[in-house]
C-alpha cells in the first residue's frame, strides 16, 4: 500500500507536551498528518507546523467539539490527499503505538465488510491516580466484533463520507453514534487485542472523575433522544439504568423513610447487590479481583453524576438549545507529560 493511501487526523486544544509526543510518534511514518486545533493557547498549532503537520485552525466563534474537529481534519485531509482510503483518528494526548497503523491497515485490507477497526488503548500513568487506573480498566473492552469503538480508531474513507461523517451537534459519545449509523448499513466494527495507543487522562482529581462521568450522562441522554425510539433502542437501556439507580431508588428510600419507619431503607441495599453483579460480570472476563471490585464501586458511584449530566441535557433542550461541551482535562505542562499533568 502506498503511505498517501492513509493519512491521520490529531485533535487537541492546549496539550503541550502530550502533543508533541502524538506528533514525535507518527511524524517518522510518511503518512500526511493533519493537526486541528480547538483553540489553544500554548502554542499548539506552532508546534505542529514545525513538526510537519498540516494545521487547522478551528473557527473559535463557533462552539467546539470533538466531532467537529475530526470532520474538519477528515475534509482537509481529503482535499490535500483525495486518494486516501483509510483515516486513522488521533486524540493529541495519546501516542500511537509503533506498528499499530500497519496492523489497522492489514485489517482493513483483509475485510471488506469492516468499516472500523481500532486495538487495545492503555493508559500510560495507571499508578499517577485511581482516575487514571479506571479509565485504563473502562478501555480494556471487549475483541473481536463490537458495537462502537472511542475516539482513537481507523475508518475506511469512503465509507465515512457516506454516512456523512461525526455528527458535530453530539458533543459526547460522536464516536458511538457514527458507529450505530454505519452499523446500520451493514458495515462491522472490529476490536483488536493489538495495542494501539498509550493515552495520557491526567485526570488526577475527584472532580474531573465527576465531570466526566457527567459528560457520559450528557451523552446517554442525547443519543436516546436521537435514536432511543429506533430498532436499536439506542441508549435507551443505559438511560434507564440512570434513572433507576440515580433517582428511583434513592427517593422511594429516603423519601418513603419516615412513614415506613425507616423499612423503605432496605432498597439501599440494592446498591451493593448491583456492585456485586458487575464484580461477577468482569471477573467473568478475565479481570482480577481487585480491579474488578474497584471498577464496580465506581460504576455505581457514577450513576448521580450521569444522572446530572441527564438532566443537564434535558434542561438545555427545554430551553431551546443544544448540550453543551464539558471538559474535564486542564492544559498540559511539562510535566504533564511525565504524569503530573493537570
Amino acid at each position: 500500500m502506498l503511505m498517501s493511501q492513509v493519512g491521520l487526523v490529531i485533535i487537541g486544544r492546549n496539550e503541550g507536551e502530550r502533543l508533541r509526543l502524538c506528533l514525535t510518534s507518527v511524524g517518522s511514518s510518511g503518512w500526511p498528518v493533519v493537526y486541528v486545533d480547538s483553540g489553544s493557547t500554548d502554542g499548539s498549532s506552532d508546534l505542529a507546523r514545525s513538526m510537519g503537520a498540516v494545521v487547522v485552525d478551528l473557527d473559535t466563534s463557533i462552539p467546539f467539539s470533538a466531532a467537529r474537529a475530526r470532520n474538519d481534519g477528515f475534509a482537509a485531509l481529503s482535499r490535500k490527499h483525495p486518494q486516501i482510503r483509510y483515516v486513522q483518528f488521533v486524540d493529541g494526548d495519546c501516542e500511537v503505538i509503533s506498528n499499530w497503523i500497519q496492523r489497522g491497515i492489514a485489517e482493513l485490507d483483509a475485510r471488506n465488510d469492516v468499516a472500523v477497526v481500532c486495538g487495545r488503548l492503555r493508559e500510560r500513568f495507571p499508578e499517577a491516580s485511581v482516575y487514571n487506573r479506571l479509565c485504563d480498566l473502562e478501555w480494556n473492552t471487549q475483541v473481536g466484533e463490537v458495537s462502537e469503538c472511542g475516539g482513537i480508531a481507523m475508518y475506511r474513507a469512503d465509507w465515512f463520507r457516506e454516512v456523512g461523517g461525526f455528527n458535530p451537534a453530539v458533543v459526547a459519545g460522536e464516536e458511538p453514534e457514527l458507529c450505530l449509523r454505519l452499523r446500520r448499513n451493514g458495515w462491522r466494527v472490529i476490536r483488536l487485542a493489538d495495542d494501539m495507543a498509550w493515552h495520557d487522562a491526567a485526570m488526577l482529581r475527584f472532580g474531573q472523575w465527576w465531570k466526566r462521568s457527567v459528560r457520559s450522562g450528557q451523552a446517554y441522554a442525547q443519543g436516546a433522544g436521537m435514536h432511543g425510539k429506533s430498532a436499536d433502542r439506542y441508549c435507551v437501556r443505559q438511560c434507564r439504568g440512570v434513572w433507576f439507580w440515580g433517582l428511583i431508588v434513592p427517593v422511594l428510600a429516603l423519601g418513603a423513610a419516615w412513614w415506613t419507619h425507616g423499612v423503605s431503607l432496605v432498597l439501599l441495599g440494592g446498591y451493593p447487590l448491583l456492585a456485586v453483579r458487575i464484580y461477577r460480570h468482569v471477573r467473568r472476563r478475565g479481570w482480577s479481583g481487585q480491579d474488578a471490585w474497584f471498577y464496580a464501586f465506581f460504576t455505581v458511584l457514577g450513576k448521580w453524576p450521569q444522572w446530572i449530566g441527564m438532566m443537564r441535557y434535558h434542561r438545555s433542550c427545554w430551553r431551546g438549545a443544544g448540550p453543551t461541551l464539558i471538559e474535564y482535562k486542564g492544559a498540559s505542562s511539562a510535566a504533564g507529560a511525565n504524569g503530573s499533568g493537570q
